[in-house]
């Protein structure tokens, strides 16, 4: 059987490992070729204003452990784009789309993971219409499997009625790769808190053993199914 073509979208550095970092490890692990596109840029929302220049030395460090960290779960290609942290509600939809197809025309992946659309942070809900639009049905298209993620400390903190509730309907075994999802959650060490914030690591570790436990394994990550053509 073929190697298959992952492609993570993702919109931070660290959302990455967060949504779904076992799982890559696993299709690393089975010989996939996996490739990370992470959107917007990271720590500018941290300020009253956006000064790329002032957080310059900051920006630069979270590239470079956004590397690291892909090299920990084996990851092929990682792409940062400099979209606005927090802010890409005002970016026009269009935009960030056209980017995703590209990635999407490049690598023909046959597997996308991305943002739930009912995070509380804006850019997860920006970045799932994007993928949603890009990864339009169409005649041809390489895309077989879409499957939403959930982020610690962003999709739990939706109040319930406010948007869709993250139902998962799709899990992924990670008992033999949490380690890996650990390691690379160790490497962002300036975006995880401690204990019992909900992006710790000692939460994120519950949270794998959780959602493992809920289907009958050590750990799991949880999707839900956005689309499947067989």
């Amino acid at each position: 059987m073929a190697n298959k073509h992952i492609l993570v979208v993702a919109a931070h550095p660290d959302d990455e490992v967060l949504g779904c970092g076992g799982a890559i490890a696993k299709h690393t692990q089975q010989g996939d070729i996996v490739h990370v596109l992470i959107l917007a840029e990271g720590a500018t929302s941290r300020t009253p204003q956006r000064d790329r220049k002032k957080l310059q030395h900051e920006l630069s460090a979270l590239a470079e452990v956004a590397h690291q960290a892909s090299e920990i779960l084996g990851v092929t290609s990682l792409t940062l784009h400099d979209f606005p942290d927090n802010r890409m509600d005002s970016c026009d939809l269009l935009d960030i789309i056209k980017v995703i197809e590209q990635e999407i025309v490049q690598y023909q992946p046959e597997i996308i993971y991305t943002h739930h659309i009912g995070d509380v942070n804006i850019d997860h809900c920006r970045i799932h219409q994007a993928v949603v639009t890009a990864t339009r049905p169409m005649p041809g298209s390489t895309v077989k499997t879409l499957l939403f993620f959930e982020i610690a400390s962003s999709t739990e903190w939706q109040t319930p009625g406010s948007a869709r509730a993250f139902v998962p309907n799709w899990f992924v075994d990670i008992s033999e790769t949490l380690s890996l999802k650990r390691e690379a959650l160790a490497a962002y060490e300036s975006e995880m808190h401690p204990w019992p914030h909900a992006r710790s690591v000692e939460a994120l570790e519950h949270l794998a053993h959780w959602r493992g436990a809920s289907v009958g394994v050590e750990a799991a990550e949880a999707f839900i199914l956005g689309r499947q053509v067989n």
